[in-house]
């Protein structure tokens, strides 16, 4: 697992992977690399433009092709619903539902999915070749996407045409699934380590993405504290006194996302929009719970993100605005052993999902 400028050489605090698809039963493989490692969401996605290989489309009602809007904190991803092979480490997952990011198949976006945000169809949308959603759910969407009606939250479609596309509900099954789940073995959930960062940063990293908890002599949880997960994957970091239940850890973040400028004292950048940037670098503590009581107290800082050196992929101190909640990303998880448990998967520190480090 690196983090580096990614395959538009313009990525930051990102780590990627490389990962093997496959025609499902097959030898017709692919490798694709410059995959971001994401623990805030479920699922391999890959940009249509970076792929090669001729994989089954997935169909529902009336044999009309399955097509998926997923929702991120910055935009959305649009594209069909395939079947893969997907190896990834030594590991396979052998013919799961995986999402192939395009308008090119399906170009007419329905106003319900496109309303999210903005596309994030492209590597220079991306900054990455695709997704590895490896978070704390087997599922991208769990329960509410079997239902009908206004509890659907509108992830799955039909598509009887190209330019008509309707919400459907979508069986567990045939949801974009976690490759980790089903390897078969090292499946109940996932370690990222990496190294301390020094400010003012560093031009690349390289950590290590491992599989399993507890399985291998390389991936024991150790005195590592155990934060178990809310029924949203969510755990409450308290801040000046004050709690945020709705907060998560999310290597895919680029930055640690918290608060308002009213809550944090900290001006916003007048190039980076969206990141914090401090006249002079801020330390700060809060302290991380889970619903199982287990809380810990972490340190973390504050820098100027538009004055990071051009070169540089791997920022420690950067931070960003995110109303209401702590989005713990990349920055946080430098210098730690971070564990992420699968949902109803047995570890030696319980049955997940929690968050560990």
């Amino acid at each position: 697992m690196v983090v580096n400028g990614g395959p538009t050489n313009n990525a930051f605090n990102e780590p990627f992977v490389t990962v093997t698809v496959c025609v499902p039963g097959t030898s017709n493989c692919q490798l694709v690399d410059g995959i971001l490692v994401d623990t805030g969401s479920v699922g391999l996605r890959v940009l249509s433009s970076a792929l090669r290989v001729p994989l089954p489309q997935q169909t529902g009602a009336g044999g009309a092709p399955v097509v998926e809007c997923l929702p991120f904190v910055d935009g959305f991803t649009w594209g069909p619903v395939q079947t893969a092979d997907v190896r990834i480490g030594g590991e396979t997952a052998s013919g799961i539902p995986i999402q192939v990011i395009g308008v090119d198949q399906f170009p007419t976006i329905p106003s319900s999915c496109s309303s999210q945000g903005a596309p994030e169809e492209t590597p220079d949308d991306l900054s990455a070749n695709g997704v590895l959603g490896i978070g704390s759910f087997i599922q991208d969407c769990g329960r509410g996407c079997t239902f009908t009606g206004a509890s659907n939250p509108g992830l799955y479609y039909v598509c009887p045409t190209p330019s008509n596309c309707q919400i459907a509900t979508q069986p567990l099954a045939n949801q974009v699934q976690n490759p980790v789940a089903f390897f078969s073995n090292d499946n109940n959930g996932v370690v990222l380590q990496l190294p301390t960062v020094a400010t003012p940063g560093q031009p690349s990293v390289t950590g290590t993405l491992i599989f399993g908890i507890g399985t291998q002599g390389n991936n024991a949880l150790g005195s590592a504290h155990v934060l178990t997960l809310d029924s949203r994957g969510n755990i409450t970091t308290t801040f000046n006194g004050q709690s945020y239940p709705n907060s998560f850890v999310d290597s895919g973040s680029n930055a640690i996302f918290f608060l308002d400028p009213a809550a944090t004292g900290l001006p916003t950048c007048q190039n980076s929009i969206g990141f914090y940037c401090p006249p002079a670098r801020r330390s700060f503590t809060a302290v991380n719970s889970g619903a199982n009581g287990v809380s810990v107290t972490v340190q973390f800082s504050a820098g100027n993100v538009d004055t990071v050196n051009a070169t540089f992929s791997a920022f420690p101190d950067a931070t960003g605005v995110n109303p209401g909640a702590f989005d713990w990303g990349l920055p946080f998880l430098f210098g730690r052993t971070f564990f992420s448990a699968i949902e109803g998967k047995s570890t030696p520190g319980g049955v997940g999902p929690y968050f560990a480090f």
